[in-house]
């Protein structure tokens, strides 16, 4: 097992990894539109922190030796239910034709005010 800690600027802040790795398995921790150079929240409309919370994920499957395609499966986060029609647009178009499996989960509100937390499975 290989723990990711640190991807580009990503770092996790806490008493977690970014990535684990387990045999050819990559489990991403949930991702926020944190900025990948800068580190700032990149607070906006639902449509960009979703574009940045999947890019960073994408960042991270490729740190640890996958890539997008090779998202197995995905939980997505949001605060309302009635933003899920601009997530999933936005999701389509990163995903174009690959189809990971998903769960989406409306809940409450999300760590420092995000509209939007994504995690990640992937295979490598």
């Amino acid at each position: 097992m290989k723990s990711i800690f640190e991807v580009g600027n990503l770092k996790s802040n806490g008493h977690y990894a970014l990535a684990t790795i387990h045999n050819d398995t990559v489990y991403v921790s949930g991702q926020f539109a944190i900025d990948r150079e800068t580190r700032e929240r990149k607070f906006g409309a639902i449509e960009d922190e979703t574009l940045q919370a999947l890019k960073n994920v994408e960042m991270i499957v490729e740190a640890a030796g996958s890539k997008k395609e090779q998202i197995l499966r995905m939980t997505i986060y949001i605060p309302n239910v009635k933003l899920w029609e601009k997530v999933d647009a936005v999701y389509k178009a990163f995903f174009g034709e690959h189809k990971p499996a998903r769960t989406v989960v409306p809940t409450n509100e999300l760590h420092f005010g995000f509209k939007i937390e994504i995690d990640a499975i992937a295979c490598i």
